[in-house]
């Protein structure tokens, strides 16, 4: 059994002796607080905590974070407090254990708010010290190496929480020894016959390869000693999640994906290494198009090699990865190579970088975090982050910015500036204008166009993957909606209260006030937002705000019902006037399509604002009893835009005539959005139009030519 000595002696490497003193001390305080606990398989609790603090020594992590791994489970499992760990321990550690105690296991399945919650808290705490994340990953890990004693319902309900976030976030730092273990342990818990064959295979695949690695290998060796070249080579293992997920992405069987060898050559310097390539390419082949430098552009997280795929024996494919030292290092601890370094175990702080971008990384999330509507909305995007595969696109000064497999100009703009995205209105690739919805490759330069009215456009949500993108997006277009849904508000309370000949501002303050305290609402605006999205009524709300005073005009006099006289529907204060843009808060309906000049009503639609229908819609009829939920709206006199109007034509099949009508539409300065034809019988065809135009005039005036027309029947402005 691993002991705490065994510990000291593992530390005595790295550690000068008064910090080893410390860590036992924490490690005999754990073990008192924990004193008659016991973890589900009857070991003593105080064994999970020494191996935690034993992976984080295999990391060389710093003796703080090993004394907040052998307290990380006091604060939530015994008596003792975060200001007795501070007193004991000093406020570094406490932080530490504060911060991980707080995350609490994170489940997808249920409980999503309280999950989501947690993470946000974790969040937090690793805005103020990274090694939070370091110590909860090796908890993890250990938590999963254990998983035996549990349930079968609970190890894979923990190992889908593992394989969803915690893998993702070691691989995100760069932490891959941890990242593939946790893969595997969870792949083996939620799969455990599929992940019991595949290691089957592997091993039995393994012992037929040995000789021809063996001999790939050896011509390797040879020819860097031939070149004078310091290298070492050694074979490189699948492991089982990444094997698993080639046979069902790419539908291949077990042999083909075994059929491919793979090697490391470690060197010691960068020069080094492109000469390493250069001799490995003169003895085998390379494969066009399987060589990547992530020397000189380095992955999100930090990692650094050059991979190449050869052709190699009997044209079987061959991958290398050539890299130094340092960069394996790196490969392997990621982040956590920065605290390696600080022990004097790498020759040069590679490492440093990899720390700032995780900082970096984790100010992205806060900022993720303020953008979010809810933590459920906030996890979303967060996992949508936790994806490594980048593209490197140039700036038009010659920058280079990383971006996520798939990302668009609009991601591009975001990640650049949030305003730089919410006012970008197209984009350049490589000096061609192209659609902001273009998926961007790497190499390619982008260069953003904006305007200063420019605004998100909701259809962006479709195409955008970044994280950061998608949750500014939602931010902007929230906030666009609440001002037009205030701005609606104010006009439709206004309008209801000059039926009582009142307004907002002639209201006393101490009415509204009285108001938002009765429907627990903190600001004018929110019940103005409320009003404008439909969800509350401004009739009702205006005859709450003058019921005070009304009924006291009443006790004063009348008697006679004229309170119900006063309160009751009163013909408006004139329509409200539409000028035709579709907005946030007003939107038209596309049952009818309504056109300028058409005579039109409004539709209050909880969560919409008003939706704007032609008079005489079949879908206002059973509205038609309720008239607090129709509003009266009138067209504004200056449209300056295009509407959508649907026409069924019936004509006489022949050939040029989509080619004739298409002529005569533009011609009328309107434009095509859709056709399509439906034959009825040899003679007799029906064309399906959908037509931009101005207005009802311009309309009548495009079917008045179509009429002219030869082999042309009726004509029928169309309702879905």
């Amino acid at each position: 059994m691993f002991t705490i000595d065994d510990l000291a002696d593992r530390l005595g490497g790295y550690l000068p002796d008064d910090e080893i003193q410390q860590v036992k001390r924490a490690f005999y305080y754990a073990e008192q607080a924990h004193d008659g606990q016991q973890r589900r398989s009857g070991e003593p609790y105080v064994t999970h905590p020494l191996a935690v603090a034993n992976i984080l020594a295999n990391m060389h992590m710093d003796h703080q974070s090993l004394m907040a791994a052998m307290l990380h489970d006091v604060i939530e499992d015994t008596s003792v407090s975060r200001e007795a760990l501070e007193a004991q321990f000093g406020e570094a550690v406490a932080e530490l254990v504060d911060g991980v105690s707080k995350l609490t296991q994170i489940t997808f399945e249920d409980k999503a708010v309280a999950q989501a919650e947690n993470f946000q808290k974790m969040v937090m705490a690793m805005s103020r010290d990274i090694r939070v994340i370091i110590v909860k990953l090796a908890d993890r890990l250990h938590n999963m190496r254990t998983l035996g004693a549990l349930r079968p319902d609970k190890k894979r309900r923990i190992a889908r929480e593992t394989l969803e976030i915690y893998a993702r976030i070691a691989g995100r730092l760069g932490i891959n020894t941890i990242r593939v273990e946790l893969e595997d342990l969870s792949f083996q818990a939620i799969h455990p016959m599929r992940s019991e064959r595949i290691k089957r295979a592997v091993a039995s695949a393994r012992g037929n390869r040995r000789s021809t690695m063996r001999q790939i290998q050896t011509s390797l060796q040879r020819r860097l000693d031939e070149d004078d070249l310091t290298g070492s080579v050694v074979g490189r293992q699948k492991h089982l999640l990444s094997i698993y997920r080639k046979m069902h992405d790419q539908r291949k069987p077990f042999a083909e994906i075994m059929d491919v060898f793979g090697f490391r050559i470690i060197t010691d310097s960068v020069d080094n290494c492109y000469r390493v390539l250069g001799a490995v390419h003169n003895l085998y082949k390379p494969v066009p198009g399987r060589f990547k430098d992530y020397i000189a552009i380095p992955k999100a997280n930090g990692y650094q090699s050059l991979h190449t795929t050869l052709f190699g024996p009997s044209g079987m494919p061959i991958e290398v990865q050539i890299r130094t030292r340092e960069m394996e290092a790196m490969a392997n601890n990621g982040i956590a190579a920065h605290w390696l370094y600080k022990a004097g175990q790498t020759e040069r702080p590679i490492a440093a970088g990899s720390h700032a971008r995780a900082r970096e990384w984790v100010r992205g999330l806060l900022e993720m975090q303020r953008h979010a509507g809810d933590s459920l909305e906030f996890i979303e995007h967060v996992k949508n982050d936790l994806f490594p595969d980048d593209v490197y696109i140039f700036t038009p000064k010659g920058d280079i910015m990383e971006l996520p497999q798939g990302a668009t100009a609009v991601d591009f703009a975001y990640s650049v500036h949030t305003d730089i995205g919410n006012s970008c209105i197209a984009c350049r690739i490589d000096r061609h204008l192209a659609p902001l919805s273009t998926p961007l490759e790497s190499g390619q330069t982008l260069e953003i166009i904006t305007a200063p009215g420019a605004r998100p456009n909701l259809a962006w949500l479709n195409f955008v993957i970044t994280a950061k993108a998608r949750s500014a997006i939602r931010h902007a277009l929230k906030s666009q909606q609440r001002s037009e849904a205030i701005q609606l508000g104010r006009r439709l309370l206004n309008r209801a209260l000059g039926s009582f000949e009142t307004s907002l501002d002639k209201l006393p303050p101490e009415r509204l006030s009285a108001l938002l305290d009765e429907l627990d609402l903190k600001t004018e605006d929110d019940l103005l937002e409320t009003i404008g999205l439909g969800t509350r009524l401004a009739h009702a709300t205006a005859r709450r705000l003058v019921a005070k005073e009304l009924t006291t005009d009443v006790d004063a006099g009348a008697g006679d019902g004229s309170l119900e006289r006063l309160l009751g529907d009163s013909p408006h204060n004139g329509p409200i006037v539409i000028n035709g843009s579709e907005s946030m808060a007003i939107s038209f309906a596309r049952c009818c399509h309504p056109l300028p000049g058409d005579p039109v009503i409004g539709h209050l639609s909880i969560g919409k604002g008003i939706v704007v229908h032609r008079h005489e819609c079949g879908n206002l009829d059973e509205l038609r009893d309720d008239p607090d939920k129709l509003v009266s709206l009138t067209w504004s006199k200056q449209i300056d835009q295009d509407f959508p109007v649907p026409l069924r034509i019936e004509v006489e099949t022949r050939r040029g005539l989509i080619a004739e009508l298409a002529s005569l539409i533009t011609d009328a300065d309107a434009n095509i959005e859709r056709i399509g034809i439906e034959e009825r019988d040899a003679r007799l065809s029906i064309v399906n139009l959908t037509i931009l135009v101005k207005g009802r005039v311009h309309l009548a005036r495009i079917i008045k030519r179509l009429r002219n027309l030869n082999h042309i029947g009726r004509i029928v402005r169309a309702r879905n």
